[in-house]
């Protein structure tokens, strides 16, 4: 209940046994107001998550479990009609909750098919829907909302000045997340924290495709000049790493072992450049699940734009994305992390070392087996680089520092040392093997990596986590 039972002085209230009664009358209808079924009071769900660099990411409250987008999309002037039904758990007793949604405008919404109140403060959507008590939601009920929505997706800029969220092409567009730029199309609780299966439903002109994340869920439906793509993804997946492509492209669909779906997605402009490394994808995916463990999802593949249309490549989950023809290095870093931060997802933006550190020494790995370059050449050039010493990959300075060069080089230097103190290959691959099965498909902190680590060698590695992982200076190559 809104209503607060009003608490007053004594020196004029009841006494002795009659007060005693009304003391307990009071407790117990107090009680009824809380924990009631029929009379739950609830609060606020939390406008953010804390998190270590974007306190205001993800929202407290619930934990969603999927998400059903609706978009109809115009490249020509680059707008979205979209509805996204959300389905999610109460993990406390609401009276309202947030979603993070960017720049596009809110035209209605609903909670279990009830008119919601929505208010909108700058990335924050504030929905309502407690007027009646019977219409309140409780710990551990399961819910859904529809908010439909519309405008023109905004290009969010990152704090190192790069760019995100709905990005323009030639053809089209695409979105991409990493940290918080999927926010920029669909409502949602936009933190890694919060992994869910997902249906997307994308409507385009005729003669564009629209590719995103899993499995097409049907054939292409042409209706008049518009056509239909329908996609599906299983397997839990963080916001960050959705991504939607819409622009003319060539596309191709097989299957691997294991039943693995293959899609890839190549605009003509690059195929010919991308065709040799594009076909390497099931090599990839296998040999990486020869020293990681089982590939985690069910599809994989590639998609990859125009050289020009988007200046980075991003590990988008079953099919990562490249803004232009990709190399063998940078298609083997995408495909790491399907195991190391689409699966295993960081639990914090703080722990984004462990994405990048680990898919850096895959590399590494790579370039030992398949181009006789010993990792040790790897960690040694990369321990010579004054740029990986500006910060401890475990402890980035700002947000602006989450995907800088520490995270990456520093970060494989940590796996390298571990390597080292392991001392026996089969071991170390088992290792990393075992982590990826431990945390598959959940999050993971760096706490939770070093606790892992230790056991499962059976050694103390404080040293080298003090050195190494959160070590302010450059240790010794050799310590």
């Amino acid at each position: 209940m809104d209503q607060r039972l009003p608490v007053r002085g004594t020196a004029r209230g009841p006494r002795g046994a009659g007060a005693a009664a009304l003391l307990l009358a009071l407790v117990v209808l107090a009680a009824g107001c809380t924990a009631g079924t029929g009379g739950v009071e609830g609060k606020p769900g939390a406008a953010g998550v804390r998190d270590p660099y974007f306190p205001r990411l993800g929202n407290g409250g619930y934990d969603v479990t999927h998400y059903d987008l609706t978009l109809d999309v115009d490249p020509d002037e680059q707008t979205l009609r979209g509805t996204a039904e959300i389905t999610a758990r109460a993990t406390q007793d609401l009276s309202s909750f947030n979603l993070d949604l960017a720049g596009l405008t809110v035209e209605s919404a609903t909670v279990e098919g009830r008119p919601a109140a929505v208010n909108r403060a700058g990335n924050e959507l504030t929905l309502r829907t407690d007027a009646k008590v019977e219409d309140r939601l409780h710990k551990g009920e399961t819910f859904r909302t529809v908010v439909r929505y519309s405008g023109s997706p905004k290009t969010l800029t990152d704090a190192d000045d790069s760019e995100e969220g709905w990005l323009p092409t030639d053809d089209g567009a695409v979105a991409l997340g990493e940290p918080t730029g999927s926010m920029a199309w669909f409502p949602g609780n936009h933190h890694p924290g919060d992994k869910a299966s997902y249906d997307l439903t994308v409507t385009v002109p005729k003669g564009l495709t629209a590719v995103s994340n899993g499995v097409p869920a049907g054939p292409p439906v042409t209706a008049g000049d518009r056509t239909t793509y329908r996609w599906h993804t299983a397997e839990p997946m963080a916001s960050y790493v959705a991504t939607l492509a819409v622009g003319r492209f060539t596309t191709t669909t097989s299957t691997m072992a294991g039943g693995i779906t293959v899609f890839t997605a190549v605009d003509p402009e690059s195929a010919k450049a991308s065709a040799r490394t594009v076909a390497r994808v099931p090599e990839v995916v296998e040999w990486e699940a020869g020293h990681f463990g089982p590939y985690p999802f069910s599809a994989t593949g590639a998609i990859v734009e125009r050289t020009g249309d988007s200046g980075y490549a991003l590990e988008t989950q079953n099919r990562p994305f490249f803004p232009g023809p990709p190399s063998m290095e940078l298609l083997v870093h995408e495909m790491a992390h399907q195991w190391f931060g689409d699966s295993v997802t960081p639990a914090t933006w703080r722990d984004m070392w462990l994405n990048e550190g680990l898919a850096t020494y895959t590399e590494w790995l790579w370039a030992e087996e398949k181009e006789d370059t010993p990792a040790q050449e790897s960690f040694d050039e990369a321990y010579e680089d004054e740029d990986n010493w500006a910060f401890p990959p475990a402890d980035p300075p700002s947000a602006a520092d989450i995907s800088e060069q520490p995270v990456y080089g520093r970060g494989a230097m940590v796996i390298h040392k571990i390597r080292e103190a392991v001392d026996d290959d089969e071991e170390f691959f088992a290792l990393l093997a075992g982590w990826a099965k431990a945390h598959r498909h959940g999050n993971a902190t760096t706490a939770d990596f070093t606790a892992y680590v230790e056991k499962a060698t059976g050694e103390d590695l404080s040293e080298l986590w003090k050195d190494w992982l959160y070590g302010e200076s450059r240790p010794a190559a050799d310590g």
